[in-house]
């Protein structure tokens, strides 16, 4: 296997200071670590001071293959991951067929070994087809290689199917993760009920949807001992809940996504789909309880739920286009653009949740959390010293359904290495 020096980079020391390092990646592993190594090396990387970090990590995105392979392949997928500095991700079951049986579960991890560029975790389905109510052999699936379980895009919609499912996923010591959405409390609502959607004209989704369901999920969680994951929260009563929950014992972690933490409602000036999401955009202040709760560490990680979907889908009205955006190439540079460069989160805490706390959530022993010799050599660069404006034409993704087309962030990824490979360079950077 070849050799990287790294040279030139800086890296985060203790809560929030960088300091310069060089780095010798060798046999997938970081080798050395010193200020300035002086060795052989088959290739020679100039960081120009740009800041190396352990790949990031995303428990939850759509690469829409099989089945929709128009939206998002593996391919593409994991090289919008790798361009957003993501070394290890873990892609959802709601697919065509769904992953819910293990012929399908290993059929989807041939596909990931063979067409991804980064590390893919699989998840299968608490349910056949995500809806029903008879759960699946959770049992199987584990032995099989599943990460972990879950019916994302669709709520269990039955107390007994939960109590199952976590009963089940409890005796494997397997997380279940839960979209938390009771669908007869959404009443065809395209965005928040509040007043952007009145305005607009537009029908409203109560909070209560989600926070309802989320209510009685931690119960059960409760009951059964389980190893409970929230996906995407988007109301301040999903914080408190989640908070009470930690507060009494519950073995509960959440997760949130860069654009419930950037955007709200109000935002919402227009029949815009590229601002349609599942759970919707909520206010000023749910959006402020989110950030509050991610500093304070009730919230564990942030993860994009990158949803990419067709130009010609998302240039509907919100009436009639499919819920989701993409995220996965802009996540880092917006949540160190808007949160650690004016100072709100530290460059550690960042770290946590993009990338620790989803490693110890979820036990992956394969990918890097830290910068040490002996880590398997999943790093990512980042330039945070120069400003740069997101464009729709520049993803890697098959989709540019984002929000933030036309922001201006720092941060943006400037290689990517997975076990020692480098699997993304940016045109500017010297390798």
């Amino acid at each position: 296997m070849t050799s990287t020096l790294i040279k030139h980079a800086r890296v985060v020391m203790g809560e929030n200071k960088l300091v310069k390092c060089d780095l010798l990646l060798k046999d997938g592993l970081i080798a050395e670590l010193a200020e300035d190594l002086v060795c052989e090396a088959d290739h020679i990387v100039d960081a120009k001071m740009a800041l190396l970090l352990p790949g990031l990590i995303d428990v939850h995105v759509h690469f829409r293959e099989p089945g929709f392979a128009d939206k998002e392949t593996i391919a593409t997928g994991s090289s919008a991951a790798a361009r957003g500095g993501f070394t290890t991700v873990f892609a959802m079951p709601n697919l065509n067929p769904v992953v819910d049986n293990v012929a399908v579960l290993q059929n989807m991890q041939a596909l990931n070994r063979r067409d991804a560029v980064v590390k893919i975790k699989q998840y299968a389905a608490i349910s056949a087809g995500l809806t029903a109510n008879k759960v699946d052999d959770l049992p199987a699936l584990a032995k099989a290689g599943a990460i972990a379980f879950t019916n994302d895009g669709k709520g269990v919609q039955t107390a007994d199917t939960m109590y199952q499912a976590m009963q089940a996923a409890a005796k494997v010591h397997k997380v279940l993760v839960a979209h938390v959405e009771d669908d007869s409390l959404i009443h065809a609502g395209v965005m928040n009920a509040g007043p952007s959607a009145k305005a607009l004209g537009l029908p409203g989704a109560s909070k209560l949807s989600e926070t309802s369901q989320l209510a009685r999920d931690l119960m059960i969680a409760k009951a059964t001992g389980v190893h409970y994951h929230v996906a995407h929260l988007s109301a301040l009563e999903s914080v408190e809940l989640i908070r009470i929950a930690k507060q009494h014992g519950i073995n509960v972690t959440a997760e949130v996504s860069p654009h419930h933490l950037l955007l709200d409602d109000s935002m919402i000036v227009k029949d815009d789909a590229n601002m349609k999401m599942n759970p919707p955009l909520r206010s000023a202040d749910d959006r402020a309880a989110l950030i509050a709760g991610l500093l304070d560490g009730t919230i564990d990680m942030v993860a994009t739920d990158h949803a990419p979907h067709t130009d010609r889908e998302k240039a509907q009205s919100m009436l009639t286009a499919p819920n989701g955006v993409t995220g996965i190439e802009t996540s880092f540079p917006l949540l160190y653009t808007h949160l650690v460069k004016p100072g709100i989160m530290t460059w550690h805490r960042l770290l946590e949740v993009m990338n620790q706390k989803a490693a110890e959530v979820f036990g992956l022993t394969d990918a890097a959390t830290k910068l040490a010799v002996g880590q398997p050599a999943d790093l990512a660069l980042f330039d945070i010293d120069h400003a740069h404006t997101i464009r729709a034409d520049e993803f890697a993704s098959k989709g540019s359904n984002s929000p933030f087309i036309n922001w201006t962030i720092f941060g943006q990824t400037q290689a990517t290495w997975v076990d020692g490979k480098q699997v993304y360079a940016a045109e500017r950077s010297e390798v």
